[in-house]
């Protein structure tokens, strides 16, 4: 496969992942203004915190409210995260490969498209968010869907499976994070219905409540960070993202598993094989942001190496 074709069909899973993740958590914040006692239900700010992109936000928008951030991150072209932003870059990549691709695939994605940079569509998200964010979940999960059906699972559906799995790795992190320094108002508000409304939050925004409940039951911050980080089962848990992530990778380079060839395939089984023997008592007592932190270093790094391995020019010799 062309090295150009293997970053486009990357590229288009995570933009997609991404521009679905953005509309998680906002629709999750909706709904979590409905449960909050009046006058915590004001939080916006943490939403841009997540994507890292509140330097931009902040030059831009002269404070944080639910039109700032909802305009900021669904509909800002200027955004190279938001909704819109990510979509355009999803089609824009898809447009180059459509013979790779399925049919189905490029009609999904370029409807997708269409309907979110939609002026109408615009008019309605500010009259109506919550109805616009789940339908942008939906149509995620319906194109996700699509290509699972309609590509074959060879070397480009394993790329486009990186690119998905390593975009959602570093989202739950990120969402995690945000939650343990930003979203509780009040040190006195640990371990009150408060902070169980907030832990329940992080869970659903990821879209792991019922999940986590069947395993764990009550709600606890440590049993959530070890649910989002370590299990192995969990569709969103930075585990289960790299354990399968790593597989594509060597479904694709033909390497054995536990054995590494390139730069790729040596990053990510350290950071794969870090969290296979990692505990949570060693999360906490190195501190959870600091964690958390020194993780996403390591997950950009994955995804240099996996640039450097498969998608960057390199000169003839």
């Amino acid at each position: 496969m062309l090295s150009r074709v293997a970053d486009s069909i990357y590229w288009i899973s995570r933009y997609v992942e991404r521009a679905e993740s953005v509309a998680r958590v906002v629709d999750v914040n909706l709904q979590l203004m409905l449960d909050l006692p009046l006058g915590l239900a004001t939080q916006w700010e943490p939403l841009v915190q997540i994507t890292g992109d509140f330097p931009r936000f902040e030059a831009r928008y002269p404070e944080a409210t639910q039109e700032t951030v909802i305009d900021f991150l669904a509909f800002d072209w200027e955004n190279p995260n938001s909704i819109v932003s990510c979509l355009r870059a999803a089609r824009e990549n898809a447009r180059t490969i459509r013979e790779i691709i399925s049919s189905e695939m490029w009609e999904e994605l370029n409807e997708f498209y269409l309907s979110v940079q939609d002026p109408a569509t615009r008019r309605r998200a500010r009259s109506a968010p919550p109805d616009f964010f789940r339908n942008v979940r939906r149509t995620s999960h319906l194109l996700l869907g699509v290509t699972d059906s309609t590509l074959s699972h060879g070397e480009a559906w394993h790329f486009s499976r990186m690119g998905r799995l390593l975009e959602r790795a570093d989202k739950s992190t990120r969402v995690l994070d945000v939650k343990y320094f930003l979203l509780l108002p009040e040190v006195s508000d640990v371990g009150t219905p408060t902070d169980d409304l907030h832990w329940s939050a992080v869970l659903r925004s990821v879209s792991g409540f019922e999940m986590y409940r069947k395993i764990h039951g009550q709600v606890a911050a440590a049993k959530i960070a070890e649910f989002l980080l370590l299990d192995r089962d969990f569709p969103r848990s930075v585990h289960h993202c790299l354990n399968n992530l790593s597989h594509s990778l060597h479904a694709i380079t033909g390497t054995p598993m536990g054995q590494f060839r390139n730069p790729a395939e040596r990053r990510l089984g350290q950071v794969a094989t870090e969290l296979d023997y990692t505990t949570m008592d060693e999360v906490f007592g190195l501190g959870l942001h600091e964690y958390l932190d020194h993780l996403q270093v390591k997950l950009n790094s994955v995804g240099d190496s996996i640039f450097e391995t498969f998608f960057a020019l390199k000169p003839l010799k």
